[in-house]
């Protein structure tokens, strides 16, 4: 496992979770306030939007891939893409602060305060088109990630466990597998070098030990068989 990868990662997923959770607490005060009745599209799919979100991640937080994770990524984006141009359509360029003490209708011949309405509604504006950057920003991220780990060698990367992402300038992890016919747990996929070794690249010869030099901008690492004894 790639740890810098598996963290922001993480730290990805929980941002979204806190802003996703407050949009859909949000939406939640509004169906108690003006459902059936009133505004009830734009409640329901506000409803819909972090639910989703939120049960999507639950289920690949421990286990997706990278070819799955972008298209979750591209699908959330485009809800909350919409979820942002709706909640603007609806809120427009109203000032929240000019409305103290005006209220608006709601369910059951009712009324409530037009001030918190317009607040709220104006923080489900601001966190949808947060979230509709965050996803853009980390499919990108995602994109550059698998185009790293296929210049080392892993060219089926994106049909492997994502958590052998490398995050950037460091090298993919290895996915142990225990399945009938293939490799031993605890082993490389056939055709990858052993953890620590490059891709293609042989392992140190009888007597001798290796000289790792880093990569220059993104480069392979240079690896140089020296003979013992001359170290």
């Amino acid at each position: 496992m790639t740890v810098r990868f598996g963290n922001n990662r993480l730290g990805f997923y929980l941002a979204v979770f806190l802003l996703s959770g407050t949009v859909l607490g949000l939406a939640a005060n509004f169906a108690s306030i003006f459902l059936p009745g009133l505004h009830s599209n734009f409640i329901i799919f506000a409803l819909i939007v972090p639910s989703a979100t939120i049960f999507a991640f639950l289920l690949t937080l421990q286990w997706a891939t990278p070819y799955t994770e972008a298209i979750l990524m591209f699908l959330l984006g485009v809800f909350w893409l919409a979820m942002g141009a709706w909640s603007t359509d609806v809120i427009g360029p109203l000032q929240c602060d000019t409305l103290g003490g005006q209220k608006i209708p709601a369910k059951n011949g009712g009324q409530t305060n037009f001030q918190s309405y317009c607040y709220e509604m104006k923080v489900i504006q601001a966190f949808s088109w947060a979230l509709f950057i965050m996803f853009v920003l980390a499919l990108w991220i995602l994109f550059q990630l698998v185009a790293q780990a296929e210049r080392f060698g892993r060219y089926r990367i994106w049909n492997e466990p994502i958590r052998e992402l490398p995050w950037f300038g460091e090298m993919p992890g290895y996915y142990n597998t225990n399945t009938q016919g293939g490799p031993m747990m605890g082993y490389p996929p056939s055709g990858y070098a052993a953890p620590g070794f490059p891709y293609g690249y042989p392992h140190p010869a009888p007597g001798h030990s290796l000289m790792i030099q880093p990569g220059v901008n993104g480069a392979p690492p240079t690896i140089t068989q020296i003979p013992i004894n001359t170290m």
